[in-house]
């Protein structure tokens, strides 16, 4: 998925995947204007649909990946 940086607020447990409800981790922003949230796995798989209408599109997915400092100091 390629990132565009962008000045939006990060993504929260709030944002939710517009197809399955899950927390979201991209943000797609449409060349018409509007946006839409999607999870790693639904971002994945119209990745090649999206790039065709997206203007910008936010991937948070790396914090899928990533430790949370809090947890790395548990250790």
């Amino acid at each position: 998925m390629t990132t565009v940086l962008t000045p939006a607020s990060p993504l929260t447990a709030a944002d939710r995947c517009d197809r399955c409800g899950a927390q979201a981790y991209l943000r797609v922003v449409l060349l018409s204007g509007g946006e839409l949230l999607f999870c790693a796995h639904h971002g994945r798989k119209f990745e090649p649909e999206l790039k065709k209408i997206a203007a910008e599109i936010q991937d948070e997915t790396e914090r899928l990946t990533t430790v949370p400092a809090s947890a790395e100091e548990e250790r």
